[in-house]
């Protein structure tokens, strides 16, 4: 084998088994093999009898392929022996034919079930369910509970073991609105709204994303849930109904003054922001301080913060945020001072 054979095959094996242990590293934040949700779980089940179905298919022809191998393999006694034809047989065409529709049947029948079972839309809503609108936006996510009057983005808080349905809509472009963990996959559009619910068993945070090709930050489209216990969840709707407190260090209300000048235009810092839906160009700040990611895929620290000010572009491709002001490094250290006085929890 020659040097350059060898090589090219080294890298591929070596490729190969990069990709694999990929897939198998970190916490499996947006796996569908670990559903934490009733919807969620009936998606798995259905994957599963589907899996199960072509590996048996798989298997049945890998072992009539090895019988018939070894059965009529070539040899000196039958070198000219030609075998028997089965051309036009009808048994062997009710046999292929009646056999997958049998399997057909098994996998549609569930999956039918299964997505009457996770439709809905306007009127199927339960009268005293929770409702959440949610604005697929380039390129972040907002999420307005019209019954509580709150306005959040990013992350979307829910309360465990209940049903909560969600009204789905772009603001710009096609996105769509994918949980892999406690809930399928909708599509959102700029002329029609979608509707779904999703469903957590327990409290916990898992991650979602935009699963439909939207522009050049359309990876980094993230957005969390949140799932919180009834109580803390209520406390969660009490402290967000509260109005931003006034900051009291002097860096961080130099922040805010400049904040109001350039940025208030577009981020709203209460939650119960009045403006339409088509007005709110940016993510509510309210609760910024709370949440774990900066632009939804940094670790929120002051650095991060710095950094996303100082040039969102490096951070998220295309976003709408870019070239919209120009602040010099002390007051972007002033504007991240305020930012991080926006919290709502622990009040």
């Amino acid at each position: 084998m020659s040097h350059g054979k060898f090589k090219w095959r080294l890298t591929a094996i070596i490729a190969m088994i990069a990709l694999v242990l990929g897939g198998c590293s970190g916490e499996p934040f947006l796996s569908t093999l670990t559903p934490q949700g009733e919807n969620a779980e009936v998606l798995f089940d259905l994957m599963m009898l589907a899996t199960g179905i072509m590996t048996l298919v798989t298997l049945v022809v890998i072992i009539i392929f090895i019988y018939v191998s070894l059965k009529f393999r070539r040899t000196k006694e039958r070198e000219n022996l030609i075998p028997k034809q089965v051309e036009g047989s009808h048994k062997l065409e009710i046999i292929w034919t009646v056999i997958p529709i049998i399997l057909l049947l098994v996998l549609a029948v569930p999956t039918v079930a299964a997505t009457i079972n996770l439709s809905a839309d306007k009127d199927s809503i339960p009268e005293n369910a929770l409702q959440v609108n949610v604005t697929g936006k380039l390129y972040w996510w907002e999420f307005e509970y019209p019954s509580e009057e709150i306005i959040t983005s990013q992350d979307l808080v829910i309360p465990a073991g209940e049903r909560v349905y969600l009204k789905l809509k772009a603001g710009d472009v096609k996105h769509s609105f994918w949980v892999p963990a406690i809930a399928g996959k909708m599509d959102t559009n700029t002329d029609n709204d979608n509707y779904m619910w999703i469903h957590a068993y327990e409290p916990g945070m898992f991650y979602g994303k935009c699963a439909e090709l939207c522009g050049p930050s359309h990876a980094l489209m993230d957005f969390k849930v949140r799932v919180l216990s009834k109580g803390d969840y209520e406390k969660w709707v009490a402290n967000m109904k509260q109005p931003t407190e006034v900051p009291t260090d002097n860096v961080a209300q130099t922040g805010q003054e400049i904040f109001a000048k350039s940025c208030a235009g577009c981020h709203a810092v209460e939650s119960n922001d009045p403006r339409p839906a088509a007005g709110r160009l940016a993510p509510n700040l309210s609760n910024f301080a709370d949440r774990e990611r900066v632009a939804g895929i940094k670790e929120m620290t002051p650095e991060n913060i710095n950094a996303w000010l100082a040039d969102p572009e490096t951070i998220k491709p295309g976003n709408k945020m870019t070239n919209t002001y120009n602040l010099n490094p002390e007051e972007i250290e002033a504007v991240t001072q305020y930012l991080l006085t926006l919290s709502k929890e622990n009040k």
